[in-house]
């Protein structure tokens, strides 16, 4: 896996929202790096039909920031 770097930012992210009390984070961290680790090690396939081929990445995180869990 040459992009698994992603996975050790994310532990120390994790290990920070820990250290400053941060559960909420640390918990939703916990889903990340795992949903993170199985995106790295299925076929880039199999990736591309899970995000949808003309699907721009970022699409979802924009409305992340809005609405009732502002």
């Amino acid at each position: 896996m040459k992009n698994d770097w992603i996975i050790d930012v994310l532990m120390d992210l994790k290990k920070f929202s820990a250290k400053n009390d941060l559960r909420y984070l640390a918990e939703h961290l916990d889903d990340t790096i795992m949903v993170a680790s199985t995106e790295l090690a299925s076929p880039s396939g199999s990736r591309r039909r899970l995000m949808g081929a003309y699907e721009p990445t970022g699409r979802h995180a924009r409305s992340a920031f809005t609405g009732d869990n502002a």
